[in-house]
C-alpha cells in the first residue's frame, strides 16, 4: 500500500465507526500506528478473554466480513482490508 497517499487519520475514524464500543488509545502515537496496533490486537484476539480466543485466521475472516458488510466507502474498505492483509502476513 502506498503510504504517502493514505489518510490514516480518516481511515482510523472509519475503522472506529465499525467498532462501536472499542476505545483506541492514541497517546503519543500517530494515526497510522494506532490503526496498525488496533488491527494487530484484533487479529491476535487480544481483546477477548484467553479461554474464548479464536485463532488469527478466524479473526481475519470476521474482520474482513465486518469491513465488507459496513457502510464504509469502497476505497476505505479496500484500504482497511489491505492493511489487515499486511498485518496478517507480518504476524504469520
Amino acid at each position: 500500500m502506498e503510504k504517502e497517499s493514505v489518510n490514516y487519520k480518516l481511515l482510523l475514524e472509519e475503522y472506529r465507526s465499525i467498532w462501536n464500543n472499542r476505545l483506541l488509545a492514541a497517546e503519543d502515537l500517530t494515526s497510522e500506528e494506532t490503526l496498525t496496533m488496533a488491527i494487530k490486537r484484533e487479529l491476535m484476539d487480544e481483546n477477548s478473554h484467553p479461554r474464548i480466543r479464536k485463532n488469527k485466521y478466524e479473526k481475519y475472516y470476521s474482520a474482513v466480513k465486518r469491513v465488507l458488510d459496513s457502510p464504509l466507502t469502497l476505497e476505505a474498505k479496500v484500504l482497511l482490508i489491505n492493511l489487515h492483509i499486511e498485518i496478517m502476513e507480518e504476524i504469520s
